[in-house]
């Protein structure tokens, strides 16, 4: 059974009397395990697909099927606990509270978790320690890189142990240093850790950490196809 698997599904958005179709009869399966990035140029749907695989928006029409089961079985209380329980979430903008400590920007996904709070301490550290950064856990976000910032965000997304990982033009605001260090972190939590991940992305170098790349033009998929070389892999694939 296939983690994702999108039929006929299209998005329109509507102001006034005016409809602007953002996601056209589109349909593809994700399998657990898989690493995906889509890409394509501004307009092309991309976001929009993102906010409703990742239960942040809904479908005008079509059916999407996460785990098996179809978001019309899912109450909004239902959808928020998958959200929380099994969707990690990469951002641009990083996303990180001020004045909080790297600890306490980790440990935000457990608020919500029913998990002891006795636990949480030991569960963020640990995600922290998977990025590399145990030596910044009591610094706050200004005092941290763009590349650090980033990783902090990749050990939020990751404290809960997620099945999928959602990440969102993450290297969009780092140098290209920084951003071949966190995609990576990225990958390996694909490889080593088995973490199904789709990244966005209009980087035709980042998505070639991807073992499969989609892409979309007028909300359509124009091709969807595994890509002939992974960066990091150290192999290419036929």
């Amino acid at each position: 059974m296939s983690l994702i698997k999108i039929e006929n599904l299209s998005k329109i958005y509507k102001s006034e009397e005016v409809e602007t179709p953002a996601l056209q009869n589109v349909s593809f399966s994700i399998e657990k395990g898989e690493f995906v990035a889509i890409m394509g140029p501004s307009g092309s749907g991309k976001s929009t697909l993102l906010h409703i695989l990742g239960f942040l928006d809904k479908q005008t029409s079509g059916k999407y099927f996460f785990d098996g089961k179809t978001l019309d079985e899912l109450s909004d209380d239902q959808m928020a606990a998958v959200r929380n329980q099994k969707m990690g979430f990469i951002f641009q903008a990083f996303n990180l509270l001020p004045r909080t400590s790297v600890l306490d920007n980790v440990k935000l996904p457990l608020l919500y978790s029913g998990i002891k709070e006795s636990e949480w301490n030991k569960m963020a550290e640990s995600a922290i320690e998977s990025v590399g950064l145990s030596h910044r856990l009591n610094y706050e976000p200004a005092q941290l890189s763009g590349g650090e910032k980033q990783r902090v965000a990749i050990a939020r997304a990751l404290v809960l142990n997620p099945s999928i990982i959602f990440a969102d033009e993450p290297t969009g605001n780092l140098d290209s240093k920084s951003g071949q260090t966190v995609m990576e972190i990225i990958q390996k939590l694909n490889e080593e850790k088995g973490h199904t991940i789709i990244l966005i992305t209009h980087e035709t170098y980042t998505a070639e950490y991807a073992g499969r790349i989609m892409r979309l033009r007028d909300g359509k998929i124009e091709s969807d196809g595994k890509v002939d070389y992974r960066h990091g892999a150290g192999e290419f694939r036929k």
